[in-house]
């Protein structure tokens, strides 16, 4: 459990938060003090726990819904997350999704470029607009989720956005070195197979089973799993040497 004044007086972005590992990560920054705005998913009409709500009332969580498959969308979410901060001191990328497993040989331009865009450019597309607000915290953070699935190719079907992730992973790389100068770091955290809701779209239960047996931790994830490793990464007292690095939580899954 971190200090519940870690982020005192510091503003947070979390996108991809309406629920999983961002919404865990929301309500971790929360109880550390932080001032959250989140990304509460593309209409905003997901139900939300309490503590979210409550959060709301008491004007330490700003619920801001966002479509990232459109450039038109992620620049509107862009200008709310300046219009309610002045500075930001940490942006936690995290908006994502599979989108669908699509077999190599059918996929269609279509759903190649919706996989890209929510997956890939968005981050890009955010973490432009955002970059003047992270200088002026002097002492800002990026944290961008990636996957397993960027060193691994993924299981069937999942080639393109196992490919994003690796994109966001060396993209991060690259801004880590680009804004050292202006004191903002860039790490990545790279969840192996968490319990989500994600694999309950994506994954067969017999392929979680096998999966499990596999990771020498025996046993999946869980969204409160990966949600310190993000804190951790954004705090300047907890990791203020550390840049361009990717964090993997996976049991060990990764060296077996």
């Amino acid at each position: 459990m971190f200090h519940p004044k870690l982020f005192e007086n510091r503003n947070v972005v979390v996108t991809g938060a309406g629920r999983g590992i961002g919404l865990e990560v929301a309500r971790q920054f929360l109880d550390c003090g932080a001032r959250v705005l989140v990304h509460v998913g593309r209409d905003g009409e997901r139900e939300l726990p309490d503590f979210l709500l409550t959060a709301e009332e008491d004007r330490r969580a700003f619920l801001v819904p966002g479509d990232f498959s459109t450039t038109e969308g992620t620049a509107a979410f862009a200008t709310k997350v300046t219009s309610t901060f002045d500075r930001l001191h940490v942006l936690v990328n995290n908006a994502g999704t599979m989108v669908g497993r699509f077999p190599a040989d059918t996929l269609t331009d279509e759903q190649y470029e919706t996989i890209v865009h929510l997956n890939q450019t968005s981050v890009v597309e955010l973490t432009r607009a955002l970059i003047p607000s992270l200088k002026a915290a002097e002492g800002a953070a990026i944290v961008n989720t990636v996957s397993i699935s960027a060193l691994t190719g993924g299981s069937p079907g999942s080639a393109i956005y196992s490919a994003s992730k690796a994109f966001v992973s060396t993209y991060s790389k690259a801004l880590a070195r680009e804004l050292a100068p202006s004191k903002i770091r860039v790490n990545c955290v790279s969840p192996g197979t968490i319990e989500t809701d994600f694999h309950q779209r994506y994954s067969s239960p017999e392929k979680l089973e096998q999966t499990r047996k596999g990771i020498p931790l025996q046993r999946l994830g869980t969204a409160e799993d990966c949600a310190p490793a993000y804190l951790f990464l954004s705090a300047p007292s907890l990791s203020g040497y550390v840049t361009g690095q990717v964090l993997e939580i996976n049991g060990g899954q990764l060296i077996c």
